[in-house]
């Protein structure tokens, strides 16, 4: 075990000992070197007399030298006291500049003290706390403002998946719920006719088909999302014009029932991906254009192709009549389960359709552009990369 652990600050610390230890040493060498210089050059004055001169000291004792030896001496002299004190005032310099870096490491590191901190609190249940740093707008700053924006994406992921997996047991549970009712009820009266029987067989089977069509709505979200940043299993060339009929079939008969007219027009438009999850695109928003309509409204598909400097733009537009949407609800339908802006009050469609609808353009690198019509309704804008007719052959992923 470790008696001292090699942290950040005694690195640092030792680091800033390291380099006033290397300049004083630079410092006291060159010191030396010009004072030994400075002393050589010094000469003897020419007016002493040849051989050693007499001095008397403050006793008056007789003291004899040689001049060369003099000068020799006091060479000696002084450059050894700048050694010995030299050295010792190195050392304390040296002391002075490592207990003053790490005291400077402490403070500078204080920041990320805070950034360790507030890590070590964290849990899915705490990821609303921040940092907070504040002052200067330097490194360690950009640093925690980064590690506040990372803890508010992370919190709205997780109430995102928290309110995801309510609805999706809101969802499941509904169908459930009505097949223990009707099955508790029938069972439960021994004079249950056949036409009894049969009606529940009829209300069984719509609540089956409706967890179905849930659980394949899971299912389909959870893949796309699943390879977010793996690229399409499918990538071909794809004519969106020409997927318009099969996409709105599915759509149809409930808007003959209420009255609704579905059109379209516009020219072939080609871009390159799946195209069944294409038209599953443009099969979503056409059902969810019929579904939250008005009676005897109309639907409108449209195909643009828009040139860019570099890319072009190939465009799909859904737009429907209906209810007035207000205009800060328009983005919230794209999150799942929302239906016409309110949060699992219908019980028509899982609201999932416009989720997948978004997962899949985000799949594709496209965009989606929505917004509420004054008169009531919708209008739904899909960009994606422009692709030439005359591009390479289709490809598998």
């Amino acid at each position: 075990m470790r008696l001292v652990q090699p942290t950040l600050r005694i690195r640092m610390a030792l680091l800033y000992g390291a380099l006033v230890l290397l300049i004083g040493a630079a410092l006291l060498l060159t010191s030396y070197m010009l004072l030994d210089r400075a002393l050589r050059s010094l000469t003897v004055g020419t007016n002493f007399p040849e051989g050693d001169v007499t001095f008397r000291d403050k006793f008056g004792h007789p003291l004899s030298y040689n001049p060369i030896q003099m000068q020799e001496r006091v060479r000696h002299n002084a450059l050894t006291y700048l050694l010995n004190n030299g050295l010792l005032y190195f050392g304390i310099i040296v002391l002075i500049g490592a207990v003053g870096g790490y005291l400077l490491a402490r403070q500078a590191l204080l920041p990320v003290a805070r950034i360790t901190a507030t890590a070590r609190t964290l849990s899915t249940k705490t990821l609303s706390e921040r940092i907070a740093l504040g002052g200067p707008d330097d490194e360690l700053r950009e640093l925690a403002d980064t590690f506040d924006e990372m803890l508010g994406r992370l919190d709205a992921a997780f109430n995102s998946q928290r309110r995801f997996v309510a609805n999706a047991s809101h969802e499941l549970r509904t169908p459930l719920a009505v097949i223990q009712t009707e099955l508790d009820v029938t069972l439960s009266d021994p004079q249950a006719s056949v036409e009894d029987l049969r009606r529940m067989g009829e209300v069984l089977r719509d609540a089956t088909n409706r967890a179905q069509r849930l659980a394949d709505a899971l299912l389909a979200l959870a893949r796309l999302q699943g390879r977010e940043g793996q690229g399409l299993e499918v990538s071909e060339r794809v004519d969106l014009h020409e997927l318009i009929p099969n996409a709105v079939a599915a759509a149809e008969a409930e808007a003959v029932t209420r009255g609704i007219s579905i059109t379209s027009n516009g020219t072939p438009v080609t871009t390159s991906g799946d195209p069944r999850l294409l038209e599953r695109v443009i099969g979503n928003l056409v059902e969810n254009a019929v579904r939250y309509n008005v009676n005897g409204g109309w639907v409108r598909i449209e195909t643009v192709s828009v040139p860019g400097p570099t890319v072009g733009k190939a465009r799909i537009i859904v737009s429907n009549s209906g209810v007035v949407v207000a205009p800060d609800e328009v983005m919230g339908l794209f999150d799942a389960f929302r239906r016409g802006g309110r949060a699992r009050t219908s019980q028509r469609g899982a609201g999932l359709g416009l989720s997948i609808v978004r997962a899949i353009v985000d799949a594709h690198h496209g965009s989606i552009r929505a917004e509420a019509l004054p008169e009531g309704g919708l209008r739904v804008e899909i960009s994606l990369p422009l692709t030439s007719a005359h591009a390479a052959a289709p490809a598998r992923v």
